[in-house]
C-alpha cells in the first residue's frame, strides 16, 4: 500500500507539473503572436502614414488607367454612417477614379443615393473654392448604387426571358445555354453592369456580401478591414498593388 501511494503521488505531481508547464507554453505563445500582430500593426500604421503624407514616393504616381471601374462593398449596418461614405468617395475622387459602384446587401446606399451625391457635389465643390493655387478642379465621378435585391431577382428575370425565347418554343431542339447567353440576357433585362477591375470590401467578414456574381468573374477583391477603421494610406496601397499585378485570363 505504501509504494502505491508513492506511484499514486508521483504520477499526481508529474500531472500537475506537465499542465503547469503546457500552460506555461500556451501563454508564451500567445504572448509572441500578440507582440508579433502588435509589431504588424504598428509597421502598417506607420507605412499607411508615410502612404498619406507622400514620403512614399512610390505611391505618388499610381496608374489609375488600370482601374476602369471600381466597386465598393460596405457592411449594411456601417453603411449607415454617410459621413464616411462620403470621405471615402472623397478619397477616391482624389485619385482620379472616375466610375465607382456602391453596394451594400440592405440597400441603405441605395436609399441615400441622393444624399450622397449632394454632398459629394458640395465636398468636390468646397475643395476647388479653397484652392489657393487654382489648379484644382471639379472632378466628376460616376455612381452607381447595387444592393442583393440586383442580384437573386436579376437572375430569375434572365432565366425565365431564357425559358420563353428558347424552351417555350415548339423547336425540336432545346439549345444548351453558354455564359454569353446568360450575360445577354441579364443585359436585356437590365442587369449586366460593366465588371469591376477592383472590388473593395469594408466589412468585419472577408466576402462580397451578394455582390452579383455575374459582374466580377475577373475581379480582384480586397478585404480593407471596417469603414470606422479605414485610412487612405491603406486604400491607396491596396489600389496601388492592383495597378502591378499582371492579370492572367483564361479561355
Amino acid at each position: 500500500m505504501g509504494l502505491g501511494n508513492e506511484v499514486q503521488k508521483i504520477l499526481s505531481w508529474t500531472s500537475v507539473c506537465g499542465n503547469l508547464v503546457l500552460h506555461l507554453v500556451w501563454l508564451i505563445l500567445h504572448l509572441i503572436i500578440n507582440v508579433w500582430y502588435s509589431v504588424l500593426g504598428i509597421a502598417r500604421m506607420v507605412e499607411n502614414t508615410l502612404i498619406s503624407s507622400g514620403l512614399l514616393k512610390s505611391y505618388n504616381a499610381v496608374n489609375i488607367s488600370k482601374v476602369r471601374y471600381l466597386a465598393v462593398v460596405i457592411d449594411s449596418e456601417e453603411a449607415r454612417e454617410t459621413s464616411k461614405v462620403l470621405e471615402l468617395l472623397c478619397w477616391l475622387a482624389s485619385v482620379s477614379l472616375k466610375s465607382i459602384c456602391l453596394y451594400d446587401r440592405e440597400g441603405v446606399l441605395k436609399k441615400s443615393q441622393t444624399a450622397i451625391i449632394e454632398g459629394l457635389n458640395k465636398s468636390q465643390k468646397a475643395i476647388v473654392e479653397g484652392s489657393d493655387h487654382g489648379t484644382l478642379v471639379e472632378k466628376h465621378v460616376d455612381l452607381e448604387f447595387v444592393s442583393f435585391a440586383d442580384s437573386k431577382p436579376a437572375v430569375a428575370k434572365a432565366a425565365n426571358l431564357l425559358f420563353a425565347k428558347h424552351y417555350a418554343s415548339t423547336k425540336p431542339e432545346k439549345p444548351n445555354f453558354t455564359e454569353s447567353d446568360m450575360s445577354e440576357a441579364l443585359q436585356a433585362v437590365g442587369y449586366g453592369g460593366p465588371e469591376p477591375d477592383l472590388l473593395l470590401v469594408y466589412g468585419p467578414v472577408r466576402c462580397h456580401m451578394g455582390f452579383p456574381a455575374w459582374r466580377i468573374r475577373y475581379t480582384e477583391i480586397v478585404h480593407m478591414g471596417t469603414l470606422k477603421s479605414m485610412e487612405f494610406g491603406s486604400l491607396l496601397k491596396a489600389i496601388h498593388k492592383f495597378t502591378k499585378v499582371h492579370q492572367n485570363y483564361g479561355q
